[in-house]
């Protein structure tokens, strides 16, 4: 634990309940943002009025326009975390593939937050739109450093029939590198699949791209035409370069050509995102269609395939295109992103969604968020509507794991996490909130609750990625073995086979370490 070891933080509280920090330097790095340790500062800070509890509505001081602060606690900056809702699983889905290939992912490709998205969660859902605030945790027993999962859920996806109509244009990489077993195929047999699974008045449009992109299929209304949109798809084969940029900057143009209003718009990126021809950059890519994006509000969806994977480059379109990724290597996982969870979250529910963590500096010394390095948000950006969040569809849920060293002998309230988002229609911001008091920590990881357990698990499983085989996070287990092993025990009392593919994936990091 030493690199948990830091200077603790001089938290010097102004007596007085008159006075009252009202913001926070933008411009300072906060200890939960810095991708490794949390550090200090030392310097005064006084009290913070505290957040609002949300009405029943979940509206209450949503709209940030009277004035008061809705953070509980006295923060020091570097007492506050506020990041972006991330969905992604992409991170998870190719660092399995890579072990099971005999590879070891590269550190920068590991990204812990989309390992603990990867699994369910057993968080209350909220009864209408919006989101329900879960925030428990559990003593890990290496000095006074605990764990704090904070879980954000949606209602779930309701009856297939009662959702907007969509709009899906899918941008298919048909360039070179794409003609492997499991890439165009993969995707035309996925694509095939969920064509009949759409409703009579969704529309799909197709575009392709390899040195140059063409628009295979305008805005196509399912019903009746559903044979023509399988012909199209039957006829894709592929060709020779990736211009990435072209197929994006076309697929977004036939997307605002075929914009229906009421629907949900979306463009379905499918690629290796090995981009060698055009623009190569996910910012100069995404700059040309700024106007589709925002004005029309056209989300990206993004579908990585192949053994060889341009993983940053497809994080960082979907980051900036306001959507989320996945990874599929097998027709199963395929079917199951394109024929179960697309159709099933096409809807949104929050647009621009963003948490804050406020924990209290009477109990807490430091923490550290894990993950969301490069989802992270200015604190006085909490409540600016003009910064971009995350977007996250019913049926989801966003898991946040702190390691927080608490104050010795503290007791009281330890964290208040808040969520807000905007109203997909109407844009009207509204938020939600979560407290965890120290009594609420459970005596040991293996006395919190199933899911913890396997949230913590997994947590630990890409920090040691991270770092050459071994875990560094507080609570252990740390070794791949340990790792494995506990991954096992939790698929057979969950009976989850998520779980299982993690033990295995464990096990097998443990057998690639051993041959480096």
């Amino acid at each position: 634990m030493e690199r948990y070891r830091i200077r603790r933080a001089v938290l010097a509280l102004t007596a007085g309940a008159g006075l009252l920090l009202t913001a926070c330097s933008a411009g300072e790095s906060h200890g939960s943002k810095a991708g490794g340790t949390a550090y200090d500062k030392g310097g005064d800070s006084a009290p913070l009025p505290a957040p609002a509890a949300p009405g029943a509505s979940g509206e209450a001081g949503a709209s940030g326009e009277s004035g008061e602060d809705s953070r509980e606690v006295a923060p020091a900056p570097d007492h506050l975390s506020t990041f972006a809702l991330d969905v992604d699983t992409a991170s998870y889905d190719y660092a399995r593939r890579t072990l099971a290939d005999g590879g070891w992912p590269d550190p920068s490709t590991v990204r812990p937050e989309e390992f603990v998205n990867s699994f369910r969660q057993d968080y209350e859902r909220p009864d209408g739109n919006g989101f329900s605030v879960t925030v428990d945790g559990a003593r890990t027993g290496d000095g006074d450093w605990s764990l704090v999962r904070v879980g954000l859920a949606t209602r779930p996806a309701g009856d297939d029939r009662e959702r907007p109509p969509a709009a899906l244009t899918f941008v298919l990489d048909v360039s070179g590198s794409m003609d492997e077993p499991g890439r165009v195929d993969l995707a035309k047999e996925s694509l095939g699949v969920m064509t009949d699974r759409l409703r009579d008045d969704d529309s799909v449009a197709i575009v392709t791209f390899s040195d140059d992109a063409e628009t295979v299929l305008p805005m196509t209304r399912l019903g009746g035409h559903r044979g023509t949109v399988h012909d199209a798809i039957d006829g894709l084969e592929s060709a020779s370069s990736t211009n990435l940029g072209a197929g994006v900057e076309t697929g977004y143009a036939t997307a605002v050509e075929g914009l229906r209003e009421g629907a949900t718009n979306r463009v379905v990126l499918v690629s290796d995102a090995l981009a060698n021809t055009g623009d190569t950059d996910a910012d100069t890519i995404l700059e040309k269609i700024a106007d589709e994006r925002r004005e029309h509000g056209i989300t990206l969806f993004g579908v990585g395939v192949g053994s060889d994977y341009g993983d940053e480059l497809m994080e960082r379109l979907a980051d900036r295109g306001d959507g989320h990724t996945t990874y599929v290597s097998t027709l199963e996982e395929s079917r199951e992103v394109f024929c179960e969870q697309l159709p099933r979250h096409i809807d949104l529910t929050a647009r621009d969604a963003k948490a804050q963590i406020a924990f209290d500096p009477a109990t807490v010394e430091e923490f550290r968020l894990v993950g969301y390095e490069n989802r992270e948000v200015a604190d006085d950006d909490f409540r600016d509507d003009r910064v971009d969040g995350g977007e996250v569809g019913p049926g989801h849920t966003v898991t946040a794991l702190y390691a927080v060293r608490t104050v010795p002998g503290a007791d009281g309230h330890l964290a208040t996490a808040t969520v807000r988002w905007l109203d997909p229609g109407t844009r009207a911001p509204h938020e939600e909130s979560g407290r965890l008091e120290t009594g609420g920590l459970a005596d040991s990881v293996r006395e919190a609750s199933p899911r913890f357990q396997v949230t913590a698990t997994a947590a630990h499983f890409a920090d040691a990625l991270r770092h050459e085989g071994v875990s560094h996070l507080p609570g252990g287990p740390h070794s791949l073995s340990e790792l494995a092993e506990r991954a096992s025990e939790l698929a057979y009392e969950t009976g989850d086979r998520a779980v299982r593919q993690l033990a295995e994936a464990a096990a097998r990091a443990g057998d690639v370490r051993g041959t480096h």
